[in-house]
């Protein structure tokens, strides 16, 4: 295999201190939600371990987790891409074309055979032969597979390479297919999103070339750091949901007031992202935050699960403020009730210590 430098001597070249270098290792395991300690093992792994190739392929998509990728704040995308790993083709990015650019496919998969990463935006159409996406004049199917055979994990960023997203939907006239269902004998990591945050996407490349190996996955096969928790556990309006107080219709008194907007059709309740914690454009807000309801883009089959603007689950809230009477009339029944039964049983072991007395005193008699 041939040597490359590691990222720490690239950023030695680039004028970067130490100091700013350990200063990074600290930031990048905050971002990934590591304990301090980490901070060591990274810095450790950046000085000595070689920068891993990359290979950026393109099936059916809009381009919008690339757009999201260079929009990265921490770590920034320069970083990511310039620094730590060695982002040999992406069509979208790339200077060269035409055959010079297919040929370091090959050039790739030759000189690090199993020791690639792959990542897909998009997904492979599979009728008509795959002739609804055409790469470098052949179907974009084949030169997944063929990219795919030596390369060391895949990574499937978006709902477009996860799930199949719109060009999936019912009545999926091309057959567009999620790349685990085309590769099955690799590792795949699921970075679903439409697009994924910018910040979740170069965390999980970190966290891969930093521990030389994939994240703790989920039983979908997402990162659990990022895709552990659903937007409504740590959403700001949460505490609105929970008093059952929601936003009844666009611009009325709940929605300038920020309530809960879970009946305007917000998935938040069944969807798992980092949206409420990562956030969007350096962290600046998410859709929540801007007053619009989640639609679910991150879950599978999201477009095919009605309309965006009307609630599909049976999820309820305590609903507090709002049946504060309701709650406490239930309450006092309840204990009314409890009170009634426990008498009951009270004056039935009475009568039954009664009629045990009463049968003691006739067998003196």
């Amino acid at each position: 295999m041939a040597t490359t430098e590691t990222f720490y001597e690239v950023m030695r070249r680039q004028g970067i201190t130490r100091r700013s270098f350990l200063k990074y290792c600290s930031l990048t395991a905050t971002a990934l939600g590591l304990e301090p300690i980490f901070a060591s093992k990274i810095a450790h792994a950046m000085e000595t371990k070689p920068r891993t190739p990359v290979l950026w392929l393109h099936g059916l998509e809009c381009t919008c987790c690339s757009e999201s990728f260079i929009r990265s704040a921490h770590p920034l995308v320069s970083d990511v891409v310039l620094s730590m790993i060695s982002l040999d083709y992406d069509d979208t990015l790339m200077a060269s074309a035409g055959h010079q650019a297919e040929a370091i496919l090959g050039e790739i998969r030759e000189k690090y055979k199993g020791n690639y990463i792959l990542a897909v935006e998009g997904n492979p159409p599979l009728n008509q032969d795959g002739m609804s996406c055409i790469i470098g004049g052949r179907p974009f199917v084949d030169q997944l597979k063929e990219v795919a055979a030596d390369c060391k994990a895949v990574i499937s960023w978006g709902s477009c390479a996860s799930w199949g997203c719109v060009q999936a939907a019912h009545p999926n006239p091309t057959q567009a297919t999620p790349v685990h269902k085309v590769i099955t004998d690799k590792p795949i990591i699921k970075v679903p999103g439409c697009p994924p945050i910018a910040e979740v996407m170069t965390g999980v490349i970190t966290y891969m070339l930093t521990f030389d190996r994939i994240p703790e996955l989920d039983r979908q096969g997402r990162p659990k750091m990022f895709y552990g928790q659903r937007i409504h556990d740590k959403c700001y309006r949460r505490p609105h949901f929970d008093a059952g107080q929601y936003v009844e219709d666009w611009d009325d008194e709940g929605a300038r007031k920020g309530y809960c907007l879970y009946k305007m059709g917000c998935k938040g309740p069944t969807t798992y992202n980092a949206c409420s914690t990562v956030r969007w454009n350096n962290g600046v807000s998410f859709p929540i935050q801007s007053g619009h309801g989640c639609i679910g883009c991150s879950e599978d089959g999201f477009w095919d699960k009605g309309s965006f603007y009307h609630h599909v689950t049976t999820t309820h809230g305590f609903g507090i403020e709002a049946n504060a009477d309701k709650v406490g009339i239930a309450a006092a029944g309840t204990v009314g009730a409890a009170i009634t039964a426990h008498a009951a049983a009270s004056a039935i072991q009475r009568i039954k210590q009664r009629s045990g007395e009463h049968h003691e005193e006739n067998d003196k008699a």
